[in-house]
């Protein structure tokens, strides 16, 4: 069994509207509350780095499958959006919903178009941060698949 460990440095020199630092790996950045919930809005906040977690282990996860079917892609892109509810002062992460957008060469057969499709479905309950979201957050995939319709040489 293989075990990888990341490490995170934080330091926090105030009260809850102050304005702290993180450095793990390549990743250095403040972090502070957001304006949206009363917050200095410095850098960026656990809401920002969850849905980033979570979109990156999709992304990757999804283009490591479509490698492995051997699908070929003109392009991947993605917008993701990560729902948070406050009620009564309890503040809950409901729901990230990735919506991928995979263009495939111009001449992509229906099968590569369904393919992609069922990748999209598949990355979303295989990436290792939806995994560990199970059951706290809902995770869905909302995907766009389309043929490149530029002309290729």
């Amino acid at each position: 069994m293989a075990e990888h460990q990341f490490h995170l440095k934080a330091h926090w020199p105030g009260l809850r509207n102050d304005v702290g630092e993180i450095e793990t790996g390549q990743l250095k950045t403040k972090v502070s509350i957001p304006p949206e919930m009363e917050g200095p809005g410095v850098g960026t906040n656990p809401d920002e780095m969850l849905l980033g977690a979570a979109a990156t282990c999709y992304i990757i996860t999804l283009a490591a499958m479509m490698e492995r079917s051997k699908l070929d892609k003109v392009d991947l892109t993605m917008e993701s959006v990560g729902i948070v509810d406050v009620t009564k002062g309890i503040i809950t992460y409901k729901k990230i919903i990735h919506h991928p957008v995979i263009v495939l060469h111009a001449d992509a057969s229906e099968m590569d178009v369904e393919l992609a499709l069922k990748l999209t479905q598949k990355a979303e309950t295989s990436c290792m941060i939806s995994r560990a979201l199970k059951g706290n957050v809902e995770v869905e995939a909302e995907a766009i698949i389309r043929r490149d319709n530029h002309l290729q040489k």
